[in-house]
């Protein structure tokens, strides 16, 4: 288990241990079925459902980490082959693209890189198992983070993941919810007291 997943998982716990207003979930919450649809829809690579089960500010962020990463390749070389492998001429390509369209493209350029085979693919599809262990909710239920143990198999081996994926309840559609990826990273906003200042 990555390391973050665990500091993730530790803080769920403390949160409930100290009264926190975190709360268990049933099984049945909306968020369960929308979990799982998200991970049925990475492990068969259809990255256009992905993408449009993730929150929009957590695309945007994603986007302008690839053209800043592009732009401040160290090399000309290095810019080039970055380009390349998106499968592009020059960064103004990536700048016109929707963020979901950028988020499709990086992600088939990185499994692209893996060469799964079509075979191997459709095994890992047809044996995917999702085991969602916990449901955990905060701010009222407006976030939710769920705790998943997945099980899938290739060709040859094996596969038992476990994942923490947190979910958000869209602001102006209280019935839909959005993965949020970067609630798995340390996010920081400044003090009211430092706002005032300026």
């Amino acid at each position: 288990m990555k390391l973050r997943s665990l500091i993730l998982i530790s803080a769920c716990s403390l949160a409930l241990n100290l009264g926190a207003r975190a709360e268990s979930l049933p099984e049945t919450h909306p968020t369960a079925a929308i979990v799982k649809k998200y991970l049925e829809a990475v492990v068969k690579q259809d990255w256009k459902t992905a993408a449009e089960m993730l929150l929009p500010s957590s695309l945007e962020r994603r986007r302008s980490q690839m053209i800043s990463s592009i732009q401040n390749s160290e090399t000309m070389t290095l810019e080039a082959a970055k380009l390349n492998m998106l499968g592009i001429k020059d960064v103004k390509e990536l700048e016109k693209m929707t963020p979901q369209d950028a988020y499709v493209l990086d992600r088939k350029a990185v499994h692209d890189r893996m060469k799964i085979t079509p075979e191997v693919l459709k095994k890992k599809s047809e044996t995917l198992k999702i085991n969602i262990l916990g449901l955990i909710g905060e701010e009222d239920g407006k976030i939710v983070h769920a705790l998943v143990r997945t099980k899938q198999e290739t060709l040859d081996s094996d596969i038992a993941e476990l994942l923490l994926i947190s979910v958000v309840q869209d602001k102006d559609d209280t019935k839909k919810w959005l993965v949020a990826p970067d609630m798995q990273n340390p996010m920081s906003s400044p003090l009211k007291k430092a706002e005032e200042k300026k």
